[in-house]
């Protein structure tokens, strides 16, 4: 990946429709990973074989995916680049996973002890006992694995999380065989400081290329923590259309940093993303027509400047 290009991993349909309290069918959430292709998404979290008793808005995960899979069959629409992945827990939600074809999972490790126990029921260390017979299917069939390190800047049970726990944990995922770890600020505190400070420590430990930034903006800080991580050499970086998301263990957190907003920093820096920010802008403002949610997005919500003044 070249200098002038980052990647966006967009978790919107997994991160941000997980935390959403109306009920959403499965035709809406295939309509939104289809026009989210439509306006350049390359890599998309579809959606997470977790517990629907936990989880209930991603009890459908399996059937959006095939839904969408047999839409981009059977219309001929190009998905020429497009990877699909979903989060996996256990070796069940491996299994639901190669049923479908996916040729990418996610699994998920906490920083601290309490957010892993309130969060997948398990201490670190058994979170890590989970993760092998994952691996080892994973290997076994050809499919890459990702990881996300949650509260890795801080934790709403611990405080403040040492970097060198951090850069432990995401060391051990990478020689678990995940071929990058997202680096995640759950809760939105994190700051631009904080996070040169810790990717400078992960940098040493782990190649930057295995490394990816995933910035909530609770404290709206995600733009400078994003850009921070980027001066880095960081060039991959997980965000949700519209802004949409947050984390039930943190009250007031306002969701992932913005598809869109994260655009309309890279285009400003003459950084390729593989985006349209109108068809992304257009995307929000459907879903918002469509569930009577207002979503966070600063971009969406005052329009772009153009030659011949704001369009919105």
């Amino acid at each position: 990946m070249s200098a002038k290009h980052v990647e966006l991993v967009e978790v919107g349909p997994r991160d941000g429709l997980q935390n959403e309290k109306i009920s959403l069918d499965s035709a809406l959430k295939v309509e939104l990973v289809l026009k989210l292709i439509a306006a350049g998404a390359k890599k998309i979290e579809i959606g997470s074989f977790v517990s629907p008793t936990w989880v209930p808005q991603m009890a459908d995960t399996s059937r959006v995916i095939k839904m969408v899979q047999d839409q981009l069959t059977g219309t001929g629409r190009s998905r020429k680049g497009v990877e699909f992945a979903a989060l996996v827990p256990n070796r069940q939600g491996m299994n639901q996973a190669l049923d479908l074809g996916l040729k990418e999972v996610a699994i998920f490790a906490s920083a601290t002890e309490s957010f892993s126990k309130k969060n997948i029921n398990c201490s670190i260390k058994e979170s890590f006992d989970r993760f092998i017979p994952v691996m080892v299917l994973a290997k076994k069939n050809h499919v890459k694995v990702r990881a996300h390190l949650s509260v890795s800047f801080g934790c709403p049970y611990e405080g403040s999380v040492s970097e060198a726990k951090v850069v432990r944990l995401a060391k051990k995922l990478v020689g678990l065989g995940c071929y990058q770890v997202s680096i995640a600020d759950t809760i939105g505190v994190a700051n631009a400081g904080q996070v040169d400070s810790l990717f400078r420590k992960l940098k040493v430990a782990i190649p930057v290329a295995k490394l990816a930034g995933h910035f909530h903006n609770t404290r709206g800080q995600a733009l400078a923590n994003v850009f921070a991580a980027y001066k880095l050499g960081v060039k991959v970086f997980d965000s949700s259309f519209g802004g949409l998301g947050g984390c039930p263990y943190a009250p007031g957190a306002s969701g992932n940093v913005a598809t869109e907003d994260l655009v309309y920093m890279f285009d400003g820096l003459k950084v390729k993303t593989g985006y349209s920010i109108k068809e992304l802008i257009e995307v929000s403002k459907w879903f918002e027509n469509r569930t009577g949610r207002i979503l966070p997005s600063m971009v969406s919500r005052a329009g772009l400047l153009m030659p011949k003044g704001i369009i919105e």
